[in-house]
């Protein structure tokens, strides 16, 4: 069969580069209009009742993570130069493009009642002009007094002072918000450097813009990167200008059809399918060293170019297309999973992997039929006397010491067992984000002064239509909710409807800061009208209005207990929504209530979960679907046992090595197992397919023959590991450390593999091989 198809490939060489290039070219057009993801891609099913919530949530009291926060640390903030400044960057900011609302203390107002009618009305403090500063000694005394504003928009302990930017929601799911989210970040940054203070910038829009922009830069460094060390190493080998070219080509290809699956599929560039690209380039490459590396040793043994291409086809054909399935089985396993950015992931992978292996198949018989026969320096490096050394090194180990490869085989499982009893699960929302990065740091300010910027969501559904307004049992019900998740040490203060209920005690009792408490039943009728400020056109248009307005649906039946918190991991935080949980189930009694506990915080959580169990179901896959393909290729269940163990192994060294280094379980760790076994796998197939085919060239003598194919595949594998280990590395000078988690981990199980595909799979053939006679 392939040999068949390799004198149809040379025959039909001009049609099928022809095809080749106009797919291409139409793939270039799709690939073109290939977007960035704006948004973080879904962790979790739309089906997932979390999901549902969520979305229903945002629905009816909008986004939980649009609020951009700013902040400063002074004690010279009500000085009138600073203070003026301060006002100046929040009216700035209100005038911005994509600001909808500025929540800040120059903007924050005062509650005060008509003496004549005992009606409230919001007051500004600050005035919106330039203020002197007697004026704000006296206005700064009176906000300081309100306790609503505490915690909130300040820290009275360390001085520190929070500005939160509303942004757009349509902003935020568009390519316009770079440059919105840039404007602000530069007359934030302007106000620092022109008052000589230090400004922090958080809040998820801020963190997700970042993060995109950083996306698209490294993935264009990472494309560039592989494809110069790529051309260098191909060099470097080959010493031949053409058969570089003709390798990149083949990468560059498979790059712009990677883009364009991305663009067909209806998906975006995201933080996790932004490395498809360069790993196509990777991946590729190795493909093109085994076709020119069979085509060298042939055209030396045949000096007949023809022969030679065709030999390279029907010996490399059937090798290259398992070791492409394979590799394209360990990334389209993500598909299986529920979560929707590991389907992208594993869909556009899994594709264009394999189709590296058509574009190979087509372009390099056809130009090398084109191009001139190899010269003597071109096949050199299949003479390389330090390599050959070191191939008869890997021979006398195999043949002679093979009880001493089995005892430290099983030596260093044993100890990688071990690591792996401690390996644990754990996941953070900026979980890739270097400590010493500014965005991390920034974030920790937040944490550290108002106990974080990550959106939890409380919605108690009383049932019945303004349950809430005119329910005053449940109102006292979500006060002593508030109370209790205010206790709770990772939580900054929740903001609930009775938090405004408490602002309007006070401004009631005229202003008295002792009044800010939970007002008594008696007190509700005189306070009805702030649970109706929607319902007083023009009375109540400002910033505290627009906040506490979002504490309760139309219908006034469900009520939203807002909550900002630290992040603080994967395993601390279902313990905090577990004890949220309880105390609100004690509270609302199932079936008279439904309590909903949502937000980012929520998802994050689901979506986690979700992205760690479904790459541990990938792995499993993995090997069943890899195990068929051996299977079938070899029709041998003793050779597939074999073939297994040498990549099993690696496996386990990379996750012992995991947990004695306390390298916690997280999605971007757990990735690199799927992928380095469908990698891994390729030398097992390449190593065993020689051998299959030579053993009965040697009469079915398997020492003689194992000796035969470490010498005729040594070559061409070290050189392809050196390619996929080098290429693997680039990903450590990555900004996010799940990607350089993923670049070292791969190249260590990649390392550990070449060793055991050469030392550990010669010696057990040898030792469990069946002489046929």
């Amino acid at each position: 069969m392939w040999l068949r198809l390799g004198q149809f490939i040379l025959k039909y060489r001009i049609p099928l580069l022809i095809l080749l290039i106009g797919s291409t070219f139409f793939m270039g057009i799709h690939a073109s209009r290939v977007q960035l993801s704006y948004d973080f891609a879904r962790a979790i099913p739309i089906d997932n009742p979390k999901y549902k919530a969520y979305q229903e949530f945002r629905n009816k009291f909008g986004e939980d993570g649009n609020l951009m926060v700013i902040g400063i640390q002074t004690d010279q903030l009500f000085e009138e130069k600073t203070f003026n400044a301060y006002a100046d960057l929040q009216r700035s900011l209100k005038k911005a493009n994509g600001v909808d609302d500025i929540i800040s203390i120059p903007s924050a107002i005062n509650l005060v009642k008509i003496p004549e009618t005992e009606k409230l009305k919001a007051d500004t403090i600050f005035p919106d002009r330039k203020l002197s500063q007697t004026e704000l000694d006296s206005a700064s005394a009176l906000f300081l007094s309100l306790p609503f504003y505490k915690d909130l928009l300040y820290n009275p302990t360390t001085n520190a002072w929070l500005m939160g930017v509303r942004i757009n929601k349509e902003v935020l799911s568009s390519k316009k918000r770079i440059p919105i989210i840039n404007n602000i970040v530069t007359l934030v940054d302007k106000f620092g450097i022109e008052n000589n203070i230090t400004v922090y910038k958080s809040g998820l829009p801020h963190i997700r813009t970042e993060l995109s922009v950083r996306i698209t830069n490294e993935m264009r460094f990472f494309i560039l990167a592989s494809l110069l060390l790529s051309a260098i190493i191909l060099l470097a080998f080959f010493r031949s200008f053409s058969a570089m070219l003709l390798s990149l080509t083949v990468v560059a290809i498979g790059v712009i059809w990677s883009f364009a699956t991305i663009e067909m599929m209806g998906f975006k560039i995201s933080v996790l399918n932004a490395l498809i690209p360069p790993l196509i380039v990777v991946i590729g490459i190795p493909n093109c060293i085994y076709f020119l590396n069979k085509f060298h040793t042939t055209y030396n043994e045949t000096g007949d170019k023809k022969k030679s291409l065709v030999k390279m086809i029907e010996k490399m054909g059937v090798v290259t297309l398992f070791c492409n399935l394979a590799a394209a089985i360990g990334f389209a396993v993500f598909a299986l999973t529920q979560s929707q950015i590991l389907k992208e992931f594993g869909i556009v992978a899994g594709i264009n992997i394999f189709a590296l292996f058509i574009i190979s198949l087509i372009f390099i018989p056809a130009m090398l039929s084109f191009l001139p026969s190899p010269k003597s320096r071109h096949t050199r490096y299949l003479q390389n006397a330090r390599l050959l050394r070191w191939l008869d090194r890997l021979e006398r180990w195999s043949l002679n010491h093979r009880k001493l490869i089995y005892g430290i085989t099983i030596g260093v499982v044993a100890v990688s067992i071990a690591g792996i009893v401690q390996l644990k699960p754990l996941g953070y929302i900026v979980d890739d984000l270097p400590k010493s990065d500014k965005l991390y740091t920034d974030l920790k300010f937040f944490e550290t002064n108002f106990k974080g910027v990550m959106p939890l969501e409380i919605v108690v559904d009383t049932k019945e239509k303004r349950g809430v307004s005119r329910n005053f049992n449940n109102l006292v019900k979500i006060d002593s909710l508030s109370q209790y998740i205010a206790t709770i040490p990772d939580i900054a203060r929740p903001l609930s409807i009775t938090d405004g209920l408490k602002f309007a005690k006070q401004a009631f009792f005229d202003g008295d800061s002792n009044s800010y408490s939970m007002p008594s039943e008696f007190d509700l009728p005189a306070l009805s009208q702030y649970l109706n400020f929607r319902g007083e056109p023009g009375e109540i248009k400002n910033s505290f209005a627009k906040l506490v307005n979002t504490f309760m649906d139309s219908t006034k039946q469900q009520a939203r207990i807002s909550v900002s918190m630290k992040d603080v991991g994967s395993n601390r935080l279902p313990k905090i929504l577990d004890s949220i949980s309880a105390r609100a189930n004690q509270l609302f009694p199932k079936g008279k209530y439904d309590v909903q506990l949502t937000g980012t915080s929520v998802t994050f959580l689901e979506g986690s979960t979700y992205i760690i169990n479904g790459l541990k179901d990938s792995i499993f896959w993995a090997f069943i679907l890899i195990a068929f393909c051996m299977l079938y290729l070899f029709k041998s269940a003793r050779i597939l046992l074999i073939s297994l163990i040498p990549n099993v192994i690696p496996l386990l060294i990379t996750a012992g090595l995991m947990g004695w280094l306390q390298i916690p379980l997280k999605p971007s760790t757990v990735l690199v197992f799927s992928v380095a076994l469908g990698i891994a796998i390729d030398i097992t197939i390449r190593f065993l397919v020689n051998y299959k085919q030579e053993l009965p060239l040697n009469n079915y003598d398997i020492r003689k023959t194992v000796i035969g194919t470490i010498h005729h595949t040594g070559i061409s594998i070290i050189y392809t590991s050196l390619v996929l280990i080098t290429g693997f590395i680039i990903f450590c000078f990555s900004g996010f450390d799940g990607t350089k988690a993923l670049g070292w981990l791969t190249s260590l199980t990649l390392i550990t593999a070449t060793f055991t595909n050469l030392v550990l799979l010669p010696a057990i053939l040898i030792s469990f091989g069946r002489n046929k006679k």
